[in-house]
């Protein structure tokens, strides 16, 4: 039992076995980090081709922008914001729903909205009109607009801008930065406009790599 602990001791202190259990631990560490990156690759990889993640993340954005155009008409009335809403959800509407509502499908829920609009005054409603707006852009929209621009660079950059622009707006309206993250009415507009960036900045990574 005594030579087998002298052995340890021996090990222990040997010069020549730390080395070499450190060169194992390195080269360990060296394989987790190859294997992470490789998966953080695939999972890029993966849903740039499969188009899954960037489905998700347009909804996410859509979904955003729709509840901030809610919150405008509650309690938070920015004129800059409701203009500025209208073509980011028309650039970021997932492409499955695009296409519908770009068929004679679309057409003919404008058409409706327009004859009422023409002989009913009264029945329609002022909330109708945003939703109205981003119809006829979605229905009217030149192919060149609709296609190369939404899916391009262009439109990308558009979104980016749009959400800075308004995250800076939202910050100075709200007194600060510390207030946009901490009054009751100032948290929830932040969290909408931050949404705003998840889809754009995917779509930028998708388009570099």
């Amino acid at each position: 039992m005594m030579k087998g602990v002298s052995d340890y001791l021996k090990m222990s202190t040997d010069p020549t076995a730390s080395a070499a259990a450190t060169s194992l631990i390195n080269s360990d560490l060296q394989q987790i980090s190859d294997a992470t990156r490789n998966l953080a690759d695939h999972i890029i990889k993966l849903g740039v081709s499969g188009g899954f993640i960037t489905t998700v993340l347009q909804w996410f954005a859509c979904i955003a922008a729709v509840y901030l155009l809610v919150l405008d008409r509650t309690n938070w009335r920015t004129n800059m914001l409701t203009s500025l809403l209208v073509p980011y959800i028309f650039l970021t509407f997932p492409n499955w729903l695009f296409g519908i509502l770009r068929s004679d499908i679309g057409r003919w829920i404008l058409l409706v909205g327009v004859i009422v609009r023409l002989f009913f005054p009264n029945n329609f409603q002022d909330y109708l009109f945003l939703p109205g707006s981003i119809l006829m852009l979605v229905v009217i929209a030149p192919s060149f607009v609709a296609g190369y621009v939404r899916q391009g660079w262009i439109g990308v950059i558009i979104c980016l801008v749009v959400g800075c622009y308004l995250l800076q707006e939202h910050i100075r309206a709200s007194g600060g930065f510390k207030n946009a993250f901490t009054k009751s009415n100032g948290i929830s507009n932040t969290i909408g406009i931050v949404f705003l960036f998840v889809f754009p900045v995917w779509a930028l990574i998708a388009l570099i790599f």
